[in-house]
């Protein structure tokens, strides 16, 4: 297994665990360079293409974010179709949704994406598509939704809300909630996703797009509620007034049900239990 990273967001130790491992090479690099790509990819059979600036950066900076998550995505891709790779799995995303105009939200519905990171994740989908018709790739793009999980960075709001709050309370502060907190999110466990990445890489189905959540609502209020409670604290969120990006988010997974035989095994509380114990096993959280 060969990891290419460009070390941006990653945790030294995590990373050292990694390259200690038998079979597993870990590289210094960046998708935005194609011969660094070209130079990954060598030899290689199979590729889960992860490499993305976030959504929330994707707004202040919409040059970077294309850079990144486009053209990248298109080096990845190129160099896969020309070095023979067998396989690419794509880490797309459900905010190619936008505000999604039915829930749970099918892949079927028609994209609405909002922002540049939303865009260039569409368009990593059928730039998928181009390449393997000109070549003997075969491919799935997962749709993740409200991914969260233990060692989660906290530079994207919108994707680590989990985190953050219990960062705030473990503070002693209140968790700050945009608008009425009635904005809900899908969250699915980093376990889940995972294991569906690696259903992904062993199927033989291709050519389509899969949703990976849970299917189940939770509003950031209730997951305030549910972390202050978690913690035994006598706080109340802060609300802001302030316009959210996405109102509703749950996801439809009878497709990857049906084409993987993949269903999530995490539920949220113990999802949550499992975040609050890596802080505590971090000193981070007391």
């Amino acid at each position: 297994m060969r990891i290419l990273d460009n070390r941006y967001r990653c945790d030294p130790k995590a990373a050292a665990a990694l390259a200690a491992l038998d079979g597993v090479e870990v590289v210094e690099g960046d998708v935005r360079y194609a011969n660094a790509v070209e130079g990954a990819m060598r030899g290689v059979e199979a590729v889960v293409h992860l490499a993305a600036v976030c959504l929330n950066k994707s707004i202040s900076d919409p040059t970077e974010s294309l850079d990144v998550n486009l053209l990248g995505t298109q080096n990845v891709l190129d160099a896969a179709a020309r070095g023979g790779v067998r396989r690419v799995i794509h880490a797309s995303s459900a905010s190619i949704y936008g505000n999604a105009t039915s829930l749970p939200t099918h892949e079927d519905t028609p994209p609405s994406p909002l922002t540049p990171y939303c865009t260039a994740k569409l368009a990593g989908e059928h730039l998928l598509s181009f390449y393997a018709k000109r070549s003997k790739l075969s491919w799935l793009a997962l749709r993740f939704f409200n991914v969260y999980g233990p060692g989660q960075q906290t530079d994207a709001y919108y994707t680590s809300v989990v985190l953050t709050f219990l960062r705030r309370l473990a503070a002693g502060e209140a968790p700050v909630i945009d608008g009425r907190g009635e904005q809900s999110m899908d969250f699915v466990h980093v376990t889940d996703i995972a294991r569906a990445v690696g259903m992904a890489l062993d199927s033989t189905a291709s050519g389509m797009a899969l949703n990976v959540g849970t299917g189940c609502q939770t509003t950031i209020a209730d997951l305030a509620a549910h972390l202050i409670r978690a913690l035994g604290m006598d706080v109340q969120p802060i609300f802001r007034p302030r316009e959210v990006l996405v109102t509703r988010r749950a996801a439809d997974i009878g497709r990857i049900r049906e084409t993987l035989g993949w269903e999530p095994t995490i539920g949220l509380e113990e999802g949550l239990a499992s975040v609050i114990e890596h802080l505590k096993v971090t000193g981070e959280l007391n």
